[in-house]
């Protein structure tokens, strides 16, 4: 019978469950990722599931997100990355080899490989044929203990490519204009597979960005096949004998397809403050522009920053613009140096920032008050820039590297002429910043930094809950809005108690004091609760502060995953018309939990306005026991052999 490429790869990976839409499957990951926002955990996790090595084929630790040492956390927590590292046998990328989905493209991804990865852009490696999925730090710690990831088998949604792109139009065009057909929601529950003539003329980098951007479509995943340019990225990277070609049957099934003509498409951005506010740059009009960065793990390849040197060569940024760029890897910031575009960059006026996420998780270069931010991000959500008042367009670097020499939102059509260039025959290769582990690490110490507090455990469910409505959120919340990032959180990202305290600030600075009074919490959300990052504190802060439940109208997936978890209940309304009903402060109880779960629908009852009502959750078997178990991890240490085999 005929299958997709996403079928074919979890087919072969599968070790538990009925491949069927809707079904939960448990697959083989052969790969993982972390970085340092949440690798920390994971790994403090990794420890405390007991295993002498990890059981991956491949674990690259990476640190790219907090190097912005201002204080000693953020050093403290490197030199604990790197030496637990060379004890369990993961590699280790060092502070300014580069991002790490850009990385791990340049140097790791395979094709038909599974890639687990604490970070919601993880499906970059897509861009690679491989099925590369973002999750929760905890998930990707059992993983590399040796366990199956579980996941809802996907819907498969065919992309099929057609025509090619014209002149000053872009791969991130494409991506936005899926965003603004699609919507935020429009992936959930969905792999999105490329297929058509269109794709044999997109480059890796170039499916690499629209792959990484499939993470706002709240999708699974997104993949393209491997084929003839997959082969000739990994030999210009000396990798050619990890090729494999992979692409879907003919005839296969979907269950459902678009048609994207790539020679219709004009530049594109998105408005403030959603992805999925895309409209074209001109219907935007020429807006004054305050700042422009390029870069992020969606446009910072060597391709994306060689057009705009040589957009800005000769020229200079205008007077009221502030130019920033930061090149995705070493690999890619060496060749610039090597091949003068990077001289010609600081002479426009750009300033330099090292191969890091920097801007984009707030890690530094806030806008202005009010300003403007025209980014080659993938996300401008409210405040994420470290400007709680700022306004970010996301579009392609051509766009932005155009705004920052005009001052105003510019189509880069106006440009002229298109520089021609081509993908290196040859990328520079020195993974010198790569640190190998050794052979046996079991007398490697462990260094630990003040900052690292214990990691802290769920109590098992109890048979009855009672719980004070203590947030009110609408559709779409984020995890920024939930556990926000910047250069004074995120350094806390190993003190659960101490960034607990900054829990749903941007919406009600109260909360987590009141939460920790209260003792027994429950969030209520409206649509696609918990959308953006996969950062599993956003769970795990919620649970420290005692939050037992999250009642929304529909939750986003890694979110949804990482409350399970953590053993916080993630429940939906039978109604919706009851979200109405409830109010901040409303005493919600439940009787005789345990026999209710088992019946997936259930009666809360409102003591404060004396009415039940009814609510359900969709957790499997397998889940429902988690959730009872207080979470993942005590789940898995109860299940794990003596062996340490969680297979």
């Amino acid at each position: 019978m005929a299958e997709n490429l996403t079928y074919k790869i979890l087919r072969e990976h599968l070790v538990s469950g009925e491949l069927k839409p809707g079904s939960e499957i448990g697959i083989r990951i052969d790969q993982t990722l972390t970085q340092d926002a949440t690798g920390t955990m994971a790994y403090l996790q990794l420890e405390a599931l007991g295993v002498d090595r990890v059981k991956t084929e491949l674990s690259v630790s990476y640190v790219d997100h907090n190097t912005l040492q201002g204080s000693f956390e953020n050093a403290d927590d490197h030199r604990y990355l790197q030496s637990v590292a060379a004890r369990y046998g993961i590699y280790f990328s060092r502070p300014g080899n580069g991002i790490c989905h850009q990385v791990h493209l340049e140097r790791f991804g395979v094709p038909g490989k599974t890639l687990l990865g604490s970070d919601s852009h993880t499906p970059t490696g897509g861009g690679l044929g491989m099925l590369a999925i973002g999750a929760g730090g905890l998930d990707v710690a059992v993983a590399m203990a040796g366990g199956p990831f579980y996941l809802t088998a996907p819907a498969v949604l065919k992309v099929n490519l057609v025509g090619q792109l014209p002149p000053w139009v872009g791969a991130k065009d494409i991506i936005l204009e899926l965003l603004r057909r699609l919507s935020v929601k429009g992936g959930v529950g969905k792999v999105l597979e490329y297929g058509g003539p269109g794709v044999e003329h997109l480059s890796v980098p170039e499916r690499a960005t629209i792959a990484n951007m499939g993470a706002e479509l709240g999708a699974t995943s997104s993949i393209f096949p491997s084929d003839e340019n997959t082969r000739k990225f990994l030999k210009a990277q000396g990798r050619e004998h990890q090729f494999r070609p992979l692409a879907a049957d003919p005839g296969a099934p979907y269950d459902g397809e678009i048609t994207v003509d790539l020679s219709s498409l004009a530049p594109l951005a998105a408005c403030p403050h959603s992805p999925d506010a895309v409209k074209s740059i001109a219907e935007i009009g020429p807006i004054a522009v305050d700042q422009v960065a390029i870069g992020s793990c969606t446009n910072s390849s060597y391709r994306d920053l060689l057009l705009v040197a040589e957009i800005l060569k000769g020229k200079v940024v205008h007077p009221r613009v502030s130019l920033v760029i930061a090149p995705g890897s070493r690999q890619v910031f060496l060749m610039l140096a090597r091949s003068g575009a990077l001289a010609e960059l600081i002479a426009s006026g750009a300033r330099i920032l090292e191969s890091a996420c920097g801007p984009c998780i707030g890690m530094g270069q806030a806008p202005p008050t009010r300003g403007i931010s025209v980014r080659t991000f993938n996300r401008n959500f409210a405040g994420r820039s470290g400007t709680a008042d700022a306004s970010v367009y996301l579009t392609g670097p051509a766009a932005a590297a155009a705004s920052a020499l005009t001052g105003v939102l510019t189509d880069p059509r106006t440009l002229g002429e298109f520089p021609r260039f081509s993908e290196p025959e040859r990328y520079l290769i020195d993974d010198r910043m790569i640190i190998a582990p050794p052979e046996d690490g079991r007398g490697v110490e462990i260094i630990r930094g003040p900052n690292i507090k214990p990691l802290p455990v769920q109590e098992p469910l109890p048979q009855r809950l009672e719980m004070t409505v203590l947030l009110k959120t609408g559709d779409n919340v984020t995890t920024d809005q939930i556990m926000p990032a910047g250069a004074k959180i995120l350094p806390l990202r190993s003190n659960i108690p101490a960034i607990a305290q900054y829990v749903f600030a941007p919406l009600d600075d109260t909360f987590a004091r009141r939460a920790l009074e209260t003792g027994s919490g429950l969030i209520l959300g409206g649509e696609n609760y918990g959308q953006g990052s996969s950062r599993e504190h956003a769970a795990l802060a919620p649970m420290y502060l005692g939050i037992k439940a999250v009642l929304a109208k529909s939750f986003a997936r890694i979110h949804h995953a990482n409350l399970v978890n953590f053993g916080i209940l993630p429940l939906k309304f039978v109604d919706p018309a009851d979200y109405q009903r409830l109010e901040q402060g409303d005493r919600l109880a439940i009787e005789d939990l345990h026999r209710q779960l088992e019946q997936k629908e259930i009666t809360v009852l409102n003591k404060t306005k004396d009415f039940t009502f009814a609510v359900r959750h969709n957790l499997t078997p397998r889940l429902l026991e988690i959730v009872k178990a207080g979470g993942l991890l005590n789940y898995t240490k109860n299940k794990n052999s003596p062996s340490g085999d969680l297979s």
